[in-house]
């Protein structure tokens, strides 16, 4: 059984078991002369309310964990952090997470980055470039550790260990770098790229055959890159307005830039199907977890 459903079946026994145990059911509680009272802010009677009053559906672990978990703010510890660094499959099919990455030792560990304790995992990676993972407080949806368990490299498919410096790369790279101009460079020797099987990877198709216009569908994020301005206006423009699109180029910093992260970074655990579940459960509690302070205690 895996650390998610056990979190789910902890839940719903703490909620219901204890219930019928004491004799008493959901029925029950909304008779005020009943034996048992529970207080009207407990977790317990609140869930108790919704699904008396069909608030809530769950369909699937994701929907449990949100249902239970998530929408009620409940406090996500570290000790359960530490255990999906440490279990296999946690985020996905693969090896746990301190297989690879479990000293700040770059000798050890890939990158220098240590997610075998809290403060490894706050302090981020220790080789060179250093840089942050998450950041406290905030929705790490964006920062790298949101970024690896949940973005899949471009063009989709592409195994971990081509090589991420190739030429085309690099001309995308220093585009972003001098400022994203829409000049005869960008014409004559970047946005073609986009167009061209192969571009970027062996065995891929042009990134335009997934990403054409604004529109989906029939393309994925109506995201259009077959345009100087489509490039820039971004995705989602239609689902977020025009002016809430996510951009996916920053000029001057390729790091930032949604298309260049795509194209080097490689989703958490290398080499799992792109089909995965992006929002796995547990990668929703890790989410949580950041969101509410990534406390160590």
């Amino acid at each position: 059984m895996n650390a998610v459903m056990t979190m789910i079946r902890i839940c719903a026994v703490g909620a219901f078991a204890f219930g019928m145990v004491a004799g008493w059911s959901p029925e029950a509680l909304a008779d005020e002369k009943g034996e048992m009272e529970i207080r009207k802010d407990s977790l317990t009677k609140q869930l108790l309310d919704d699904i008396r009053q069909g608030k809530i559906e769950v369909e699937g672990d994701h929907a449990a964990v949100n249902e239970l978990v998530i929408k009620r703010d409940i406090p996500i510890k570290y000790e359960y952090i530490s255990i999906l660094m440490r279990a296999p499959n946690a985020f996905g099919e693969g090896p746990a997470c301190i297989v690879c990455h479990g000293s700040a030792d770059p000798a050890t560990s890939y990158r220098g980055l240590d997610l075998s304790t809290c403060q490894g995992i706050i302090n981020g990676s220790t080789e060179p470039p250093v840089r942050k993972i998450i950041t406290p407080g905030t929705n790490p949806k964006r920062d790298v550790l949101g970024r690896m368990l949940r973005n899949n490299r471009m063009p989709l498919g592409v195994k971990f260990n081509v090589p991420t410096d190739s030429p085309a790369i690099h001309l995308v790279k220093n585009w972003i770098s001098n400022g994203a101009k829409n000049d005869d460079h960008f014409k004559k020797s970047v946005l073609p790229l986009f167009s061209k099987p192969n571009s970027f990877a062996p065995d891929t198709p042009a990134c335009i055959e997934c990403h054409m216009s604004n529109q989906e569908p029939p393309s994925f994020h109506e995201l259009n890159l077959s345009t100087y301005e489509g490039i820039m206006l971004g995705a989602d423009s239609v689902a977020k307005g025009v002016n809430n699109a996510t951009k996916v180029i920053v000029p001057g910093n390729p790091e930032e830039s949604g298309v260049f992260q795509h194209l080097v970074e490689n989703r958490m655990p290398p080499g799992i199907d792109p089909s995965s579940e992006r929002d796995h459960p547990n990668t929703q509690l890790l989410f949580r977890w950041v969101a509410q302070g990534a406390k160590c205690n």
